[in-house]
């Protein structure tokens, strides 16, 4: 008896382990999209729906100096998993190493933040600018 409990007991931190895994995945999915998805609604117009609150979403992430839910949701996983959750945001645990060596200061985070907004809005500027001139491609 005591072995299957052992053994429900290692197949649910796996699981946990698994779903931190994944939440970190979609989350760097969704920076990933909230930065480059206005270049693909260029190309797929319906895509505009969903980027353009994704990207306002994440420039009021961003600028508020907030923590995203997913951010929550990883650490949730990985104590039920039996690891440690993390302080911060998912941007200083996984992207500050890359982005910024140094550290990720106030300033530059909303430098990445303006930064990310504003190629955005160019990029819709452009979307709309052509949407006026030419009738929608289906």
């Amino acid at each position: 008896m005591f072995g299957i409990i052992r053994e429900n007991n290692i197949l649910m931190v796996t699981y946990f382990h698994l779903w931190a895994d994944m939440t970190v995945f979609l989350h760097a999915a969704f920076v990933l999209f909230v930065l480059l998805g206005g270049l693909a609604a260029l190309r797929w117009r319906r895509l505009a729906w969903f980027h353009i609150p994704a990207a306002l979403w994440g420039a009021i992430i961003e600028l508020g100096g907030w923590i995203c839910p997913l951010t929550y949701l990883e650490n949730y996983f990985r104590r039920m998993g039996g690891g440690a959750g993390y302080g911060g945001t998912f941007i200083e645990r996984y992207l500050e190493p890359i982005l910024y060596p140094l550290g990720l200061t106030r300033h530059n985070q909303m430098v990445f933040a303006l930064s990310a907004l504003i190629f955005n809005l160019a990029i819709y500027i452009r979307f709309w600018s052509h949407r006026c001139k030419q009738p929608d491609k289906r």
